[in-house]
């Protein structure tokens, strides 16, 4: 026999070492056949005498050694682990409400700003011009009211002046009517006299002249009181339209007066205050520059930062169990000597993003020292639930087969036993044990072997 033969069954025994793999490395090796043949070709080219044979059997029988690891009972955590971006509480971008040309910009990048502070100011004149002429227009029209008020004034004493003659007609017409009683009476004693021959008939008709007379006067009084009364009327009339002059010349005052509380209002805008207390962020704008409401980039942008909003995106499949009140930490790398900050969840956006399928989750986080930068990178760790007294191994002691099935070598008295499990939470060092596993079951720790059932091991020392 060749002194250098190549032993297969050595390569064959190859497979299951590097097939074997734990939790920790889910991922198998496989070696190619160049590989394969070389691995062989390197540690099977040795001398073929019976002492080697012999010796590599005593070398497969003898046990292996192994690590164990026990099942422990303890309390795990099912955390989300997820990148957070830092946003300010508050943001505004300021642009102006009215056009101008900019007269003073008083705050730059970086100001530390109140509420109230004036920031930019601009020169307004159209606004002057408008603001001047309504003015003028108010004083014209209160103008306006006082004629009114005393074309009002006028109308009332021509309706008392009208009152006072229908007064003196009435007056007038009571004596009147007193006469013609008196010369009807006369009438009716002298036609009596002249019936029976006493009077001659010229006494008659004088008699009668004069109660026609009378008669006549009493007629053209009353025409005259008639007169009189619908004077009264026209002149009343004359004073309700002079009323309703009033009250339109007041109507006009008032809403010129509002209008010119409008063009004071927009000369406000034309200083740009802080909206809240905060830090200036940006500044597109310098003395000089003509500005239009609304157009173009914002002259100013303000950021409040003694808070901030952290934003989480949480993927679909954590996304229904986190709540707000839930315990965030966040780490943030630029700080790694740091502890990372402790908080609690604010807000939850509650519906998912269809072009990300996650869930903005907000923890707002306080920033005294203005540390927290927004637009800064961190990592959020959520903490979705709380697990107590649940069977618990080290993740590099649990085995996956080609199925994605969880089992484990349960050793006893030396002896392994292959048993699939149930696993639960994964957080990446530590794995619970859902299946029936006792604590202090002892298992193997990481190892390269394979292992079967009945197989003997020789348990190292801790």
């Amino acid at each position: 026999m060749d002194r250098f033969a190549l032993k297969p069954n050595l390569a064959i025994r190859l497979l299951p070492f590097c097939c074997d793999l734990p939790a920790t490395c889910r991922h198998r090796v496989w070696l190619g056949p160049i590989a394969m043949l070389l691995i062989a070709a390197s540690v099977g080219c040795q001398p073929s005498g019976d002492d080697t044979t012999g010796t590599e059997a005593k070398r497969n029988d003898a046990p292996v050694a192994v690590q164990l690891v026990s099942v422990q009972q303890s309390t795990t955590r099912q955390t989300s682990r997820q990148p957070a971006t830092v946003h300010p509480f508050y943001e505004a971008a300021l642009r102006p409400r009215v056009q101008g040309f900019v007269r003073e910009v008083r705050s730059d990048i970086g100001d530390v700003v109140k509420a109230g502070d004036a920031l930019i100011v601009l020169d307004v004149p159209d606004l002057e011009q408008d603001r001047e002429a309504q003015r003028a227009r108010i004083a014209r029209l209160e103008a306006e009211v006082q004629r009114a008020n005393a074309g009002a004034e006028l109308a009332r004493a021509v309706v008392q002046s009208a009152e006072a003659n229908v007064a003196a007609a009435q007056s007038e017409m009571a004596g009147a009517e007193a006469e013609l009683a008196a010369a009807e009476s006369e009438f009716a004693r002298t036609q009596d006299l002249v019936s029976r021959q006493s009077l001659q008939q010229r006494m008659l008709d004088e008699a009668l002249q004069r109660r026609d007379s009378r008669r006549a006067a009493l007629d053209a009084i009353r025409s005259s009181v008639n007169a009189a009364q619908a004077e009264v009327t026209v002149a009343q009339a004359k004073l309700t339209a002079a009323a309703a002059d009033v009250d339109a010349a007041k109507a006009d005052v008032d809403v010129a007066l509002r209008q010119l509380d409008r063009i004071e209002v927009m000369l406000n805008f034309a200083t740009i205050k802080a909206p809240f207390d905060g830090i200036i962020t940006q500044r597109n704008v310098a003395p000089g520059d003509l500005v239009d409401a609304g157009a173009g980039a914002p002259l100013l942008r303000i950021s409040q930062v003694d808070r901030v909003r952290v934003h989480v995106p949480v993927p679909e499949s954590d996304a229904a169990h986190v709540n707000a009140g839930d315990a965030i930490e966040v780490a943030f790398p630029f700080f790694p000597d740091e502890s990372p900050m402790q908080g609690t969840v604010t807000r939850v956006a509650g519906e998912l993003d269809p072009s990300t399928r996650t869930m903005v989750v907000e923890a707002v986080l306080d920033n005294a020292d203005g540390k927290l930068v927004p637009g800064m990178f961190g990592q959020a760790t959520i903490e979705l639930a709380v697990h107590e007294n649940v069977a618990t191994l080290p993740a590099r002691a649990i085995r996956f087969d080609e199925n994605g099935d969880a089992y484990v070598y349960v050793v006893n008295d030396q002896t392994v036993s292959v048993q699939n499990i149930q696993t639960g939470n994964d957080d990446g060092s530590t794995i619970e044990v859902l299946s029936d596993l006792p604590a202090g079951t002892n298992v193997i720790d990481a190892h390269l072997q394979r292992f079967t059932d009945g197989q003997q091991v020789a348990v190292l020392a801790p």
